[in-house]
């Protein structure tokens, strides 16, 4: 059966920011198709919720609560990871965000803060996790979740519109580094629906509709499973 190709069965992966939300959501799908999580952010509460969702589709959840805007903890990860199931297959590198802040009220250290959360968390989680992935002959999967702001403009995105850009070229660029046992993606998603955006309707986009984490998260399972390995890595778009 096709739909079996999709399938995730006793693979491991580890996803930053799982504590809600999309990262939540991505979760809740890898266990749905057979994969065992580590999910970590700041918020035991959230984790442990998420992980009782996993655990009642049979499948295993570690939590790990962390200041993942730290690379050095993100990068902990990895081996957390291995040390809790055995293995490592997939990465979902999901943590990041910055608050919208007019253009001239943005500083330097803003920018600098935009950067660390967003590409170097990534970077730090992608090079301690690609080592232990190799250790097996599956290779691994890794996810970077960019943002449509990286490629659109919007007034008062400065910091966050051009860190999730450099993600999603640093997404290319492993790609090409990491090719062919390791496959690297991103997924570009467009406005989410978190509880601090209600002055942001979502009367603004055409669908008249917010684009809520299961919606993105489906995106997830054709970019970690076998058959995009023949596919030019490029950010889907979630909507």
């Amino acid at each position: 059966m096709i739909l079996d190709r999709f399938r995730l069965d006793d693979q491991v992966a580890v996803i930053t920011g799982g504590g809600r939300g999309l990262g939540a959501a991505i979760a809740l799908a890898f266990a749905e198709a057979g994969a065992d999580v580590v999910i970590a952010s700041r918020t035991r509460s959230q984790l442990d919720e998420v992980a009782e969702g996993v655990r009642a589709i049979g499948r295993r959840a570690h939590v790990v609560a962390a200041d993942l805007a730290n690379p050095e903890v993100t990068a902990e990860l990895a081996g957390q990871t291995v040390e809790a199931f055995g293995r490592l297959d997939i990465v979902v590198n999901n943590v990041g965000g910055t608050m919208p802040n007019m253009l001239l009220t943005t500083s330097t250290k803003d920018l600098k803060d935009a950067f660390t959360f967003n590409v170097a968390t990534a970077h730090a989680l992608t090079v301690a996790a690609v080592p232990l992935m190799l250790e097996h002959s599956g290779g691994g999967s890794i996810i970077n979740i960019t943002s449509t702001m990286g490629r659109l403009a919007g007034r008062g995105f400065a910091a966050y519109g051009t860190a999730k850009a450099a993600l999603a070229h640093y997404t290319r660029l492993t790609a090409l580094d990491l090719c062919p046992r390791i496959r690297v993606n991103a997924i570009a998603r467009g406005r989410s629906s978190p509880p601090h955006w209600t002055w942001w309707p979502p009367t603004t986009n055409c669908a008249r509709r917010w684009n809520g984490p299961h919606r993105c998260a489906g995106s997830a399972i054709p970019s970690t499973s076998p058959p995009p390995q023949c596919i030019w890595p490029r950010p889907r778009a979630a909507s």
